[in-house]
């Protein structure tokens, strides 16, 4: 009798324990919505010459991550990279993929195409595929920058120079949609990105919070990397701190929504965002 019991009770226990597991990585669930999230801080170095790489987000199954940050689907790498003073990348140029910079400190000049351009914090360049490019660190700390490359479909003519903005003389954009955000478009698929819909940057004033994001179709990939200051990210009904090089991704289930609050009283957050909104193919470039 007693021996039935203890059976039926580990039974009950190990039935308890697995549907406890099955709640803790659903979609929405508290452990679940760190699947999203990504932090360069965290990432084990990966040093080729003077350049060193640090991941963000790896690919995955964006539906189900296997590990934390393995959630990318349309972009094919996204790594926060620094180049060592005075050094500079050996000229390469890009099949199949195309490559976005945005820097974040130091002093550089990247060149390509016969161009040469200063580059600093705030600057972004779109590298197109095919084109060999360099870049070298003028100044005299390590030159930072996020670097998001994206594939390109086989039927895609990719442009011949580099393309550069420069996020402080860039327009805010006046959307209605934008509610709170202040948006500073930096390229769409006008500029020549294939696969991305669009990169941007987004600042909230103080006490603000943006509306939130539903998300209306499975196929996007809405990735948000704090660029400076402390804001609160929820994503369902769970919070999280995030703060400089912390990013999370748009769950694409769209059950849960999305939004971040900067409770700040006296001063702006600001994120990059990168965005694939689906509408370019229904699966991901080869």
């Amino acid at each position: 009798m007693i021996a039935k019991m203890m059976a039926a009770a580990l039974l009950a226990a190990t039935t308890l324990s697995l549907l406890a597991r099955a709640q803790e990585l659903q979609v929405g669930s508290n452990a679940y919505v760190d699947m999203y999230f990504g932090d360069w801080h965290g990432s084990k170095a990966q040093t080729m010459g003077p350049l060193t790489e640090y991941a963000v987000f790896t690919k995955g199954d964006p539906m189900k991550p296997a590990t934390k940050g393995a959630i990318l689907r349309y972009v094919d790498s996204y790594v926060f990279a620094t180049l060592a003073p005075g050094s500079s990348t050996p000229s390469a140029a890009l099949s199949g993929k195309q490559r976005v910079y945005y820097f974040t400190s130091g002093t550089g000049i990247i060149s390509g195409g016969g161009d040469s351009i200063p580059v600093s914090i705030n600057i972004a360049v779109l590298v197109p595929a095919n084109l060999a490019f360099t870049i070298k660190n003028t100044g005299r700390g390590p030159l930072g920058a996020y670097v998001i490359t994206e594939p390109i479909p086989n039927a895609f003519r990719p442009g011949t120079k580099l393309v550069v903005k420069d996020e402080n003389s860039t327009p805010i954009s006046t959307a209605v949609q934008e509610w709170s955000r202040i948006v500073k478009p930096l390229f769409t698929a006008d500029d020549g990105l294939a696969t991305i819909s669009s990169v941007e940057t987004v600042a909230l004033d103080a006490m603000t919070i943006s509306r939130p994001f539903i998300g209306t179709m499975p196929n996007t990939e809405h990735l948000w990397m704090e660029l400076s200051g402390t804001s609160i990210a929820f994503m369902g009904p769970y919070l999280r701190r995030q703060t400089p090089g912390v990013a999370y991704e748009h769950p694409p289930d769209n059950l849960a929504p999305t939004s971040n609050v900067n409770y700040s009283e006296d001063s702006q957050v600001k994120f990059l965002l990168v965005a694939t909104n689906g509408s370019k193919s229904e699966t991901p470039a080869p």
